[in-house]
């Protein structure tokens, strides 16, 4: 049965003439003992929502997964697709891709993310347990991961929360084959695997991933762990390959002709290429079935239960906010719009957390040890601890990688909407599990505060310049910068009613002003861009600006204006949702006058908005040490400055 995974594994390759045959070669004998043996689900249903969740860190390996697919008999992973592995349009593409191909939990590639997207689903399952009891929500998550996956810095940080949190139904197989791409691991890496994850309140072990009786007796003992483990599988790369086991020939090349029939030989496999012998498919077809009884009992327990519970998991599972949110949400709005209080995004944040968790408990909040500055903490609700799921806060410690792979684990388990918290300047760290949050379409919400120079003393290190502009970068991110408490409340409604996309919001340390005036009918947010001063048909220049720079475009009309120029104020909290707006909606909010753009970060994309012709007021290089109010007039963000470029933007026309 393993060497039907081998051998899908080594032809799909073969005929892509692209792929990595060595790790589901290495691993086929571990995987086959997870799937036969452990593994609950039900390949009928990939998605039924107690199933345990199975994920492959090392997604080069992806012909593992597929090869599983395939032969459990997943109705998406026909063997056309097998022999279309690699090539446009199939379902089995070179990395797993969630949401691409049933049966794929999570996407995998950059190593690590995997691993650490797995905590936060082993996380979720514990919570959602807290919540709705063992007869609802029991189920393991398993992780194959290699060496790449362990050496990569995201690991550490995940597998420390996980231990802290004693996540005792998550089990990583390590795929232990000595082998790197440069060749062997001893070349970098003299780490002992078992050791550090003991370190970090694992329960660790070593087996031969070979011996199928020593792998399944190591799951069953981590199966009633106290703690989560590590599994440590020795294998051999490339296992049957005369001429490649062992060796990094075996990592991602295909074997060649004249290899592959030396491994047909050597593992006694004389079928042809594709080719699954009967008894064996149908040895792996009753697997896939193995889980049809657990789901069957499973929905005979959840019906059993009273339908207010029922409809409370499955809203959870669906990610649908409460009934009482909407309203809670447009009082909040009135409320800030009404007493245009002088605060700032960050704290109008807070209060819209507060608002918006008591309304829907299925709003999961966090930060990176930075509680207090980035004011994610809703008021009166409990912290997650190892004794204690049934919290709605969960303190990730300073983790910013792992804290943003778990959200997106969290977010694709089901159950909650995750935020978490941090520093704008450490977006950086969080980079990679955002980005992969983004091309998965995962609802995912990043809240970033100390948003520019505006947090003033702590100086360059801290104060973003460069990475709004390059999260607005990332394909599928929505990216908003709030220039008052109203845009804010509005960010995080827009935030919450996107199921298919994260969202990040850049929140200011330092106070801002209450920019719009009067009451709303709708979400100006919604729309990316408004006119927040509009001087009439005949605008004489055009000021675009976000969050904290919209007080000083507007102090700037104001001077404008004192001299016979008519400027319009634009505030643009989201440049994503306005280029989604129609064409006819962007030409009257931007108007044909010059353009105006301000904003205390580089200018990166602005041009898109302002034109070539356009003038940019913000930053050129890095901040410095000294309070907001002296950086804004070192650096020329002042609205004399956003003035005299509005004057050279007309002069330049008239000339």
């Amino acid at each position: 049965m393993a060497n039907a995974i081998r051998f899908l594994a080594i032809d799909a390759v073969e005929k892509a003439k692209s792929g990595h045959p060595g790790m589901p070669m290495g691993m086929a004998d571990v995987a086959t003992v997870l799937f036969s043996r452990f593994l609950k689900f039900d390949a009928a249903d990939p998605a039924w929502p107690d199933r345990d969740r199975f994920v492959l860190s090392a997604g080069h390996g992806s012909m593992l997964l597929y090869a599983l697919l395939y032969l459990t008999g997943n109705s998406d992973v026909t063997i056309d697709e097998i022999k279309a592995f690699r090539q446009w349009g199939s379902k089995t593409p070179g990395h797993p891709e969630y949401g691409h191909t049933k049966g794929v939990e999570t996407t995998t590639g950059p190593l690590g993310q995997g691993l650490a997207t797995a905590v936060g689903m082993a996380l979720a399952e514990r919570m959602m347990n807290a919540r709705f009891g063992d007869d609802v929500v029991d189920h393991y998550t398993y992780v194959i991961a290699g060496d790449g996956c362990l050496m990569e810095g995201v690991s550490h940080e995940a597998i420390s929360l996980a231990g802290h949190l004693k996540l005792n139904k998550l089990i990583v197989l390590f795929d232990d084959n000595q082998i790197s791409i440069d060749g062997a691991t001893s070349l970098s890496c003299s780490d002992d695997q078992v050791a550090r994850f003991a370190a970090s309140g694992w329960a660790a072990t070593r087996v031969d991933g070979h011996d199928p009786e020593a792998v399944a007796a190591a799951i069953e003992q981590a199966k009633s762990s106290d703690r989560p483990t590590l599994i440590a599988c020795r294998t051999v790369i490339g296992f049957g390959s005369p001429g490649r086991a062992g060796s990094e020939k075996a990592h991602g090349a295909p074997l060649g002709a004249e290899e592959i029939e030396k491994t047909r030989a050597a593992l006694e496999w004389p079928h042809a290429p594709f080719e699954i012998p009967e008894s064996i498919l149908k040895s792996w077809r009753e697997i896939g079935k193995r889980g049809e009884a657990a789901h069957t009992a499973w929905s005979e327990r959840f019906a059993g239960r009273d339908a207010t519970l029922r409809t409370a998991f499955d809203d959870a599972l669906q990610g649908k906010l409460s009934a009482s949110y909407e309203g809670a949400i447009k009082a909040l709005v009135e409320k800030f719009s009404t007493e245009r209080p002088n605060i700032a995004t960050r704290q109008a944040s807070q209060l819209t957390i507060d608002t918006i968790v008591a309304a829907s408990p299925n709003i999961l909040g966090g930060s990176a040890d930075l509680t207090h500055s980035n004011l994610t903490h809703a008021k009166g609700t409990a912290s997650v601890t190892p004794e204690d799921f049934a919290g709605s806060y969960i303190h990730y410690g300073i983790r910013e990688h792992g804290m943003a792979a778990a959200m997106n684990g969290i977010a694709l388990h089901g159950g909650f909407i995750p935020f978490g918290g941090t520093f704008l300047s450490f977006a950086d760290y969080s980079r990679g599990a955002i980005r992969l949050g983004a091309l998965m379409g995962v609802r995912v919400i990043h809240v970033m505060t100390h948003d520019s120079i505006g947090l003033g003393e702590d100086g360059p290190t801290h104060q973003p310049v460069e990475q709004v502009a390059s999260l607005r970068a990332i394909p599928n991110l929505l990216v908003f910068r709030p220039a008052d408490a109203v845009e804010t409340a509005e960010a995080w409604d827009c935030a919450l009613k996107e199921a298919h996309r994260p969202s990040l919001l850049a929140l200011s340390r330092q106070a801002l002003p209450t920019a719009r005036s009067g009451l709303s009918e709708t979400n100006q947010t919604a729309r990316g861009a408004y006119l927040v001063v509009d001087p009439g048909a005949k605008r004489d220049v055009t000021l675009i600006a976000t969050g904290s720079e919209v007080a000083i475009a507007t102090d700037a009309a104001k001077q404008l204006g004192e001299a016979g120029i008519k400027a319009a104020v634009v505030s643009a909290p989201c440049f994503e949702l306005f280029a989604e707006q129609p064409e006819a909606y962007r030409d009257a909010i931007l108007g044909t006058a010059p353009r105006v753009g301000v904003e205390a970060a580089i200018a990166a994309d602005w041009y898109r908005w302002i034109g070539e012709k356009g003038e940019f007021v913000g930053m050129t290089g890095f901040g410095a040490s000294a309070p907001a109010s002296v950086l804004y007039r070192e650096f020329g963000i002042t609205a004399d400055a956003v003035a005299n470029a509005a004057q050279r933007a007309i002069a330049r026309v008239q000339h």
